[in-house]
């Protein structure tokens, strides 16, 4: 199978098309029922409760982090404890200045503007952006060269609700209009655990506690996948147990959809087993890699390379890529001796 659409992968973070659906029911609706973030979500606590309390719209707020973390679901709650409307869009359906134009102009006061991908907008919006948020104002250009006029257009206030996987690609004259950032961090086995029994009895799943912890521990720290992995767990529960998930039978079904104890899937132990057994742990070039499990350079670099370094199972060198003794470990493999074929660079790293 090709992994160029990550889609395609239970374990993946993005969400694909039934994953909306679903999310739609299970999105909690109000700051109490958000499981995770404490910090942020006290820190956003405290920003809208002191907004509300004057009257006035809450600040612009700017969500960061990996997808599948919770940051549209925040941004539907900022709306609903503004007691506001919230319309949604993303940077990349902004390609001009008049798309963002367009929006602004038709929004209510008070109401939040949810931001997808912030940082795949184009710069002419984005240099719009600056001064709607700062002046709540925008300049509209009517005509072309020498007889062009700029009409300024009074927007009400409203509230932008920012959100970015890559919070580095920004740059600072728009991060720098944000009154409050939030950085969303990867979840807690004991968190996730939480997230699976709340989305079970919404989805008049019986679960225990077995079978939560087992489900949590291999969905990467990330809500959007423990829900997706509940989903099919419940399948397999449904068609093949008693309908009840407990540890054995979440293990069991994850075993069936090939997602490992660590929450690898194919994509992952294919690039661990071609590091370690035909390269002896590395340090090996990313192009020879990709070619010895089949795939894209840049699939390996985008799909399967970020979880297993943040999982400490592979560490990127100078050199090449390296295996650390976890992935060894991992595989029910034993690293090559000291002096032994391929050894080398992974000697001088790890001590192996």
């Amino acid at each position: 199978m090709n992994w160029d659409d990550e889609s395609e992968r239970i374990v993946a973070p993005a969400a694909d098309g039934e994953d909306t659906a679903v999310e739609a029911a299970l999105r909690p609706k109000d700051l109490d029922e958000f499981v995770g973030q404490e910090k942020v979500r006290q820190q956003l606590d405290l920003v809208l409760k002191a907004a509300k309390q004057r009257g006035a719209t809450a600040d612009h707020v700017l969500l960061s982090g990996a997808p599948g973390l919770g940051k549209t679901t925040l941004s539907m709650i900022i709306a609903a404890e503004m007691g506001a409307p919230i319309r949604i869009t993303s940077g990349p359906a902004i390609q001009h200045a008049g798309d963002l134009a367009a929006i602004l102009s038709s929004l209510q006061e008070g109401e939040v503007l949810f931001l997808d991908e912030i940082h795949r907008m184009s710069r002419p919006a984005e240099e719009m952006l600056y001064m709607a948020m700062e002046d709540f104002r925008v300049d509209v250009i009517v005509g072309k060269g020498p007889g062009a006029t700029a009409i300024p257009l009074e927007l009400p206030p409203f509230t932008l609700v920012g959100a970015t996987t890559r919070a580095g690609l920004l740059p600072p004259p728009l991060r720098d209009r944000f009154g409050f950032t939030g950085h969303m961090e990867f979840y807690a086995p004991e968190e996730l655990e939480r997230v699976i029994q709340r989305s079970a009895r919404l989805l008049d799943v019986e679960i225990d506690t077995g079978g939560a912890a087992e489900i949590a521990g291999r969905s990467r720290g990330t809500p959007r996948i423990a829900n997706r992995l509940l989903r099919r767990v419940r399948d397999y529960a449904q068609v093949r147990a008693d309908g009840v998930i407990t540890r054995e039978v979440a293990a069991t079904a994850l075993q069936v959809y090939e997602v490992d104890a660590r929450g690898l899937d194919r994509l992952d132990r294919a690039v661990l087993e071609a590091l370690l057994k035909l390269f002896g742990g590395g340090p090996v070039g990313l192009s020879t890699l990709a070619v010895a499990v089949g795939e894209e350079r840049e699939t390996v670099e985008e799909v399967a390379e970020p979880f297993l370094v943040r999982g400490g199972l592979l560490a990127r060198t100078p050199r090449g890529r390296v295996a650390t003794p976890a992935a060894w470990a991992h595989l029910g493999l034993v690293p090559p001796q000291q002096g032994g074929a391929g050894s080398g660079g992974q000697q001088g790293l790890f001590g192996v």
